[in-house]
C-alpha cells in the first residue's frame, strides 16, 4: 500500500492544476509508462496491448494526452486517441474494443485550469484501489527506464475517428425502442464540455427539439456558469423557450441534473427516486434496494422505505457507489450530485444514460417531469464546513461525541446527523437534516463549536 503524503490518486483518480505537479508533461510521460509495465506484467504475454485515451475540452488536454501516449508508446503499448468523448463513454469503449485500459483527461466539474486521470480497467469499470497503489508505488519508487523495449518493441498511437458514433448509438440503445422524443422542447446545457457533440446528437436523433447550451467550447470555458454546478441556467432557459424538460451535464458527461417544466431544479437524489420506483413497479429493482451516499437526503429513505425499497448508503464518490452496487448485486445506485448509476447499462455514472432514463419513465407514464417528481419532498438540510489544523480521529473527541449522542437522539427516526472529514481537504464537514431548518441549524452550529475547540490546536 502507498502510504506517503503525496500520493497521486485522490477519491476519483489523479487531479491537479495544469501544468503544476501531477499534472505537468513529466508526470504523464512516468504515469503512462507506469500504466503500460503494470499493464504488460499483469496481462497476457501473447496479446498486444492497447490502451484508449480520451478527453475532455480543456486546452491542456492536448498536452496530457501527447505525455500519456508517450510514456505507453515508450514502455511498447498501443494507443488508441478517441478525442473529446464523455467519461462514461471511454469505460464503454475500453470493454467494447478489447482494450486493456481506458484512459480519461478530466478533471470533471473542475475549471478548466485543472486536469486530471481517470483510468478504466478492461471490463471498463474504474481500477481499485490496489491497483492504483501499484501505479502510485511504479511512478515513484521505481526505475523504469531500464524496462523500456527498444526498436520494433516500441508502442504507436492512432486516432479513431467514429469513437463518437459508436458512443451514440450505444447510449440510444437504452432507451425502448417503442418510444421517441418527437414533440417534446429540451433545453440541453452541456457545460461546453465533453458531451458537447454527443450529447446533442442522441437526444436530437431520437426526435426532440433542442435548445443548445455549452456547446461552444474554447478549452478555457468548460463549466464556466454552464452545465451541472450551475443548474439554475437550464432553470431559467427552460421557463423563457417554454421547454418540457432542461438537461444539465457537467465538463466529463458523467453528472446529470435536470429540470422540470415549471423551471424547478432536479438533483440527483430525486432522479435517484424516480427510477427506483419505476424500476420497482416493473419488477426489476434488485433486491428491492438502491445505493445513494451519506450526503443524500434523509427523504430520499423516507419516500423509498414508504415503498418497500431499502436504501444502502456508501462513502462520497460514484466508485464506491459502484463497487458496493456490484458486491450486492443491486442495478440502481446514486448520489445527489447527479452521478446516476444504472449498472445494467453503464460501469459509471452516465449523464446521458440518465437523462434517457428519466425521459423514458415520463413517457411510459404519460406524465411531466413535475408530475413524476412530487412525491418525494426534500427534508430541510444545513452543511456547515470548518477548516481544521489537525485531523484527530473524531471517536476519541470527548467533547464533541457527547454532543453528537445528545443530537442523534433528537433526530432519531425524524432527521439524520453525518460528520467526515473531506478527503482532499483540511476540512471537516457536518451535515444535519430533520423537519425543523431552525433546531438543525442550531445543532450544526453546537456541533461545529465543539470541533473548533478540540480540532485548532494542532
Amino acid at each position: 500500500m502507498a502510504t506517503r503524503k503525496n500520493r497521486l490518486f485522490g477519491t476519483d483518480g489523479i487531479r491537479g492544476r495544469a501544468n503544476q505537479h501531477p499534472m505537468t508533461p513529466e508526470m504523464g510521460v512516468k504515469i503512462g509508462q507506469a500504466i503500460g509495465y503494470w499493464l504488460k506484467e499483469s496481462g497476457s504475454k501473447n496479446i498486444s496491448h492497447k490502451v484508449l485515451i480520451g478527453k475532455d475540452t480543456r486546452l491542456s488536454g492536448y498536452m496530457l494526452e501527447l505525455a500519456l501516449a508517450s510514456g505507453l508508446n515508450s514502455m511498447g503499448v498501443d494507443v488508441l486517441l478517441v478525442g473529446p468523448l464523455p467519461t462514461p463513454g471511454i469505460g464503454f469503449l475500453a470493454s467494447n474494443m478489447r482494450a486493456e485500459a481506458g484512459i480519461v483527461i478530466s478533471a470533471s466539474h473542475n475549471p478548466f485550469y485543472d486536469n486530471g486521470i481517470k483510468i478504466f480497467g478492461r471490463d471498463g469499470f474504474k481500477i481499485q484501489d490496489h491497483v492504483e497503489d501499484e501505479i502510485d508505488r511504479l511512478v515513484f519508487d521505481t526505475d523504469l527506464i531500464k524496462n523500456l523495449p527498444t526498436a520494433e518493441g516500441i508502442g504507436r498511437s492512432r486516432r479513431i475517428d467514429d469513437s463518437q458514433g459508436r458512443y451514440i448509438v450505444y447510449t440510444k440503445s437504452t432507451f425502448p425502442l417503442q418510444y421517441t422524443l418527437d414533440g417534446l422542447r429540451i433545453v440541453l446545457d452541456c457545460a461546453n464540455g465533453a458531451c458537447y457533440k454527443v450529447a446533442p446528437a442522441v437526444f436530437q436523433e431520437l426526435g426532440a427539439e433542442l435548445v443548445v447550451l455549452g456547446d461552444k467550447p474554447n478549452g478555457l470555458n468548460i463549466n464556466d456558469k454552464c452545465g451541472a454546478l450551475f443548474p439554475q441556467k437550464i432553470c431559467e432557459a427552460v421557463k423563457h423557450y417554454r421547454a418540457d424538460v432542461g438537461i444539465s451535464l457537467d465538463g466529463d458527461g458523467d453528472r446529470l441534473i435536470m429540470s422540470d417544466e415549471k423551471g424547478n431544479m432536479i438533483n440527483g437524489d430525486h432522479i435517484l427516486a424516480m427510477c427506483a420506483l419505476d424500476l420497482l413497479e416493473r419488477k426489476k429493482l434488485t433486491g428491492n434496494s438502491i445505493v445513494a451516499t451519506h450526503m443524500s437526503n434523509f427523504g430520499l429513505d423516507k419516500l423509498m422505505e414508504k415503498n418497500g425499497i431499502k436504501v444502502i448508503r456508501t462513502d462520497v464518490g460514484d466508485k464506491y457507489v459502484v463497487n458496493q452496487m456490484r458486491k450486492d448485486g443491486f442495478v440502481l445506485g446514486g448520489e445527489q450530485s447527479g452521478h446516476i448509476i444504472f449498472l445494467e447499462r453503464c460501469t459509471t455514472g452516465d449523464g446521458i444514460i440518465a437523462a434517457l432514463s428519466v425521459l423514458s419513465v415520463m413517457k411510459h407514464r404519460g406524465l411531466a417531469l413535475s408530475q413524476l417528481d412530487s412525491q418525494m419532498i426534500d427534508l430541510p438540510q444545513v452543511l456547515i464546513n470548518i477548516r481544521v489544523a489537525v485531523k484527530k480521529d473524531l471517536d476519541t473527541l470527548k467533547e464533541y461525541k457527547k454532543v453528537y449522542e445528545e443530537i442523534s437522539k433528537k433526530l432519531e427516526g425524524k432527521g439524520r446527523l453525518f460528520v467526515r472529514y473531506s478527503g482532499t481537504e483540511p476540512v471537516v464537514r457536518i451535515l444535519v437534516e430533520g423537519p425543523d431548518k431552525v433546531a438543525i441549524t442550531q445543532y450544526a452550529e453546537q456541533l461545529a463549536q465543539s470541533l473548533q475547540k478540540e480540532l485548532t490546536d494542532a
